[in-house]
């Protein structure tokens, strides 16, 4: 039986998800074509659902995603029908002749298309679980279609972590996420690596620079100069600027983690955001211990779940502040 997904019901607060999913028995086929496909629509379905995102990278066999739900309010017809021109760009000749009746319906102020319409639309706002799923099967049936595929493409349903939407869990979160390409070798600097926020950020995109500016706001004051200078900190350093060149930030060697690990040493933010933290995708909350907190004790309340699951320190390896999680790694947690 599956468990059920920590989310927050929008209708009184915004919610901020660390999403990821892998391609089936983790096949390396999202190739450069097939990433450009993926970015485009991980930006077109977020404006049709009315979600943000605040980052995201996609590699080879898995892409990750940081979105902002925020509350739900009521969608009118009129930008309704403008999200669904978003998601259709080149609708085939049945759904054009439908959008087309809708819109004049809209004009007229009702008729019998528009109300059945309204409610699917709807139905599909504000919710990270119908994003993701829209997102994975959009791509899915274009990879499938374009390279003479068939079956499953996605391995399972999509991970998340509800991540406290300030502060330095979010900071730390953003940078993790945008730190892929790094952390494999591909780019010893995340804006080199097209296929994800930070790079399309500073190509100058304005969704994406909106979301790193989200990602930094008590440190940005709504200018891209600060809010890049403030990020490039979080993914290189207090010695990072805007304007400079990758510092010679490396992740520990295998046999330097395991020392350190063992003396229960600690090591510079930014070299152990080049390891793989399991917290950071397998955390389920993650935040500041009141925000956890709240947060599990409200998922026992709906789910009637009575396990005691306590909250959990991040691994004792560097400052990670006020944050915790919720749920600790089974296996080795860094590496």
């Amino acid at each position: 039986m599956r468990t059920p997904r920590i989310k927050i019901e929008t209708r009184s607060s915004e919610a901020v998800y660390h999403c990821i999913s892998r391609t089936n028995n983790g096949e390396r086929c999202i190739d450069d074509e097939a990433k450009e496909v993926l970015r485009s629509q991980i930006w077109q379905v977020a404006e049709y659902c009315g979600v943000q995102i605040l980052t995201h990278v996609i590699m080879d066999n898995h892409f990750h995603v940081l979105v902002r739900v925020p509350v739900k309010s009521e969608v009118g017809d009129a930008e309704l029908l403008r999200r669904y021109r978003v998601l259709h760009p080149r609708p085939s000749a049945a759904r054009a002749a439908l959008m087309g009746r809708v819109g004049e319906q809209i004009k007229q102020g009702g008729g019998p298309d528009i109300a059945a319409w309204r409610k699917q639309q709807r139905a599909l706002m504000g919710d990270v679980s119908r994003f993701m799923k829209m997102l994975k099967q959009n791509f899915a049936a274009w990879f499938n279609r374009t390279r003479g595929r068939s079956g499953v493409f996605w391995c399972e349903r999509f991970r998340s972590v509800l991540v406290e939407g300030r502060g330095k869990a979010l900071a730390m979160t953003a940078a993790y996420i945008d730190l892929n390409p790094v952390r494999v070798g591909v780019v010893s600097d995340p804006k080199d690596y097209r296929f994800c926020g930070y790079a399309e950020a500073v190509a100058g995109a304005k969704n994406a620079r909106a979301g790193i500016m989200a990602v930094v706001a008590g440190e940005a004051g709504g200018v891209w100069s600060r809010a890049h200078e403030a990020y490039r900190k979080w993914l290189f350093g207090a010695d990072a600027g805007a304007g400079k060149a990758a510092s010679a930030v490396a992740a520990p060697t295998p046999a330097a983690l395991k020392k350190v690990l063992a003396e229960k040493g600690t090591l510079p933010l930014p070299s152990v955001l080049r390891c793989r933290v399991k917290q950071f995708s397998h955390g389920s909350v993650l935040g500041s211990e009141a925000f956890v907190s709240r947060h599990l004790a409200n998922y026992r309340r709906v789910t009637g779940c009575r396990k005691k699951t306590p909250v959990r320190p991040l691994p004792q390896i560097a400052d990670w502040g006020d944050v915790v999680t919720l749920r600790g790694a089974r296996k080795k947690a860094i590496g």
